[in-house]
């Protein structure tokens, strides 16, 4: 005789989730005190759960009904188990997750678990979990769980060094991502390990530090090169706006004029982050301001990824050799604070929203570095 399969929805179940931290919803299957737990694959906050259901987002009803299939297939398997003799909790699970192999491809799994995890994030983030998966459709060779081996993690490197893809471009655009998804489908128990944990991929230059910077030469041919076009003169603008304001794009993109207030007489900016909630501020300098009279106080803005494929062409009229995008600008503004205008390292966390002057240093250590010796190198002895 069949012993009786209790079944519930369960979230947070280690209890690790904080107020602004997901954790997963899972399917908890309880029979005679013992009891299995069986992945969704669906991650809320804290606040998003209320007695078993789903509540306070848009999407609620759209994640609930993800959930409610959820328990609809283990009650189907259950059923179906049922039928052939002895059912027990463990083989539910196993059952579930046969089906799951034969139904559902890696590539997706990595589409259903970008919906979620792009869920109310700003554009660029969208765009680029976009972007790396139309790369995978179009690689072609990365599609079912069974390819994700030691083997397929090295080729995929490969094949892009052969693009000339620099380390930090491969880690940052693929192998992160990638790396993220295979995390994801071993904690819903899709996969047994992790092929980055074998294989070595370098992230960065060994001399890495920072470099994503423009010297202040570079940064002055920028400025003064001709353009041809209003779109790289708008692209132009808001990269000396962000520069002199040490803006990431996300919170130029958030830039609200109503914020401006004054001190002195002077100009100032003040709000919080977008990634980290971090208040900043800052001083409006004359160029900025400038650019923002210019636009009426409303800053031309296009997609981040838009906005990076100009700056590489802008770089180029400019007869820059460096791979600019949007974050150079937020380094370039700090160097210039650090090294140019000589602000204390207290000031320089606040202009860049860093919560501790430990990261301002962490980052710019190798930019400090150099102005020790160009100052030391300057002493008459």
């Amino acid at each position: 005789m069949t012993k009786t399969i209790y079944l519930a929805l369960v979230h947070d179940r280690k209890n690790k989730a904080g107020r602004d931290k997901e954790a997963t919803v899972e399917v908890r299957l309880t029979q005679q005190r013992r009891s299995v737990y069986y992945n969704t694959g669906v991650r809320i906050k804290k606040k998003h759960w209320h007695r078993g259901q789903v509540v306070n987002r848009f999407d609620a009803a759209e994640i609930q009904a993800q959930l409610d299939r959820a328990v609809k297939r283990t009650r189907q398997a259950i059923n179906a188990l049922e039928e052939n003799g002895y059912c027990d909790i463990k083989e539910v699970l196993a059952y579930l997750r046969r089906e799951e192999g034969r139904t559902l491809s890696f590539l997706e799994f990595c589409m259903e678990r970008a919906a979620i995890r792009t869920h109310d994030r700003a554009e660029d983030t969208r765009e680029r979990y976009e972007r790396f998966l139309k790369f995978m459709l179009k690689y072609g060779k990365i599609t079912t769980f069974a390819d994700i081996t030691d083997k397929a993690i090295v080729e995929l490197d490969e094949h892009l060094a052969a693009t000339g893809m620099k380390n930090y471009s491969k880690w940052q655009n693929y192998h992160r991502f990638l790396n993220t998804f295979i995390l994801d489908a071993i904690a819903e128990g899709r996969l047994s390990r992790n092929p980055y944990k074998q294989v070595h991929i370098e992230k960065e230059k060994s001399n890495g530090g920072i470099g994503k910077y423009l010297t202040m030469e570079e940064f002055a041919r920028l400025r003064k090169c001709e353009l041809p076009t209003e779109s790289l003169q708008r692209v132009r603008d808001l990269f000396v706006f962000q520069t002199y304001t040490c803006l990431s794009y996300i919170d130029m993109h958030s830039f609200d004029a109503s914020h401006i207030y004054y001190i002195k007489g002077r100009p100032v900016y003040t709000a919080k982050r977008g990634k980290t909630k971090q208040e900043f501020t800052f001083l409006i300098l004359p160029v900025a301001m400038q650019i923002l009279k210019k636009y009426d106080f409303k800053l031309p803005l296009i997609s981040n990824v838009k906005y990076n494929e100009y700056l590489k062409v802008l770089g180029q009229m400019a007869k820059i050799d460096k791979p600019i995008s949007s974050h150079w600008a937020r380094h370039t503004g700090a160097t210039m604070l650090l090294n140019e205008g000589g602000l204390e390292m207290e000031v320089v966390a606040k202009v860049l929203g860093h919560s501790s002057t430990k990261i301002t240093r962490q980052v710019y250590a190798k930019l400090l570095d150099e102005t020790v010796v160009d100052a030391m190198e300057n002493m008459k002895c």
